[in-house]
């Protein structure tokens, strides 16, 4: 048990000594302050800064150097992931192997005030520690994926009300994009990225496909698959909008079909374990009181 505080107290010394030698090991270079010096404006700054952006700055700031300091390189299926949960800065991926850095440590220091099993909890709780931001990142994609998907219907339904009107396809996905800014942000923001994509000389089914590579979404693979048929074959947009709106309609359907068939299972551990105990207490109770009073 002895060992086990030794080593807390040992990194807990560490971890201070560090925090202290910080400043002194990563003050910046004299050309670093010079550029400094230049670019720094002598005019005074009138925005008011509150101390949660301090704070936050200042964290991410000690993030990136220490993430900097263990060498750690990005993983382009990680990016990808972040890019899919809608985390395109570069400081989530700072915060994150941070995080699944001082997870272990935080768990093994909170496993050596547990006396009973220590090393038991102690390996535990870093292996949650070192878990908990990877199942906050998985649960970030299926929540974004999830909004996406449930308005991609709607979405092109519009595309196809739009299209009929007579407006083209770059032209009804940002009157789109503005009509449902409000109800679904998320596929207004994916609309927004495939329109500046396009600005910058990106080819719109290019466009698309990243579009469909971002989200991971079957519903837009198969809208690029369906973009490429008409742009191949010739057949008219509009048709080939309608149909697939229909199709997407009676898939949603199914999906809240299956959603519903499904709950006849799930709600049969709470009739088990929680309604029919309470139901047995209320009709038996009496009879067995009853019968106990009578054979006393």
């Amino acid at each position: 048990m002895m060992i086990f505080f030794y080593i807390a107290l040992s990194l807990t010394v560490f971890c201070v000594i560090t925090l202290l030698c910080a400043p002194f090991l990563l003050r910046p270079s004299l050309q670093a302050r010079r550029i400094l010096d230049i670019v720094t404006s002598s005019r005074p700054d009138k925005r008011t800064v509150r101390t949660k952006e301090v704070a936050k700055d200042r964290l991410l700031s000690w993030a990136r150097a220490f993430r900097a300091r263990l060498g750690l390189s990005e993983d382009e299926k990680l990016r990808e992931r972040f890019v899919t949960a809608g985390l395109k800065g570069g400081s989530q991926l700072d915060l994150y192997f941070t995080a699944r850095f001082v997870g272990p440590v935080a768990g093994i220091l909170g496993g050596t005030f547990i006396h009973s099993n220590t090393a038991f909890w102690c390996l535990a709780l870093a292996a949650v520690g070192y878990l908990l931001p990877d199942i906050w990142l998985t649960r970030a994609v299926n929540r974004r994926k999830k909004k996406i998907q449930k308005g991609i219907p709607d979405a092109i339904d519009l595309l196809v009300i739009c299209v009929e009107a007579g407006l083209g396809l770059d032209q009804a996905l940002l009157r789109i994009g503005q009509e449902i800014a409000v109800s679904y942000p998320e596929l207004n923001e994916e609309f927004n990225q495939v329109n500046l994509e396009q600005r910058a000389g990106k080819p719109r089914l290019d466009a698309w496909q990243s579009m469909a590579d971002r989200t991971k979404l079957e519903e837009f693979a198969a809208l690029v698959t369906m973009l490429q048929q008409t742009d191949r074959f010739g057949t008219p947009i509009v048709r080939a909008l309608s149909r697939y709106s229909e199709e997407i309609r009676i898939s949603r359907r199914q999906r809240a079909e299956e959603a519903a068939a499904k709950t006849k299972i799930k709600i049969l551990f709470p009739l088990v374990f929680f309604i029919f105990p309470c139901l047995f207490i209320v009709l038996l109770a009496p009879a067995i009181l009853t019968l106990s009073s009578s054979l006393k």
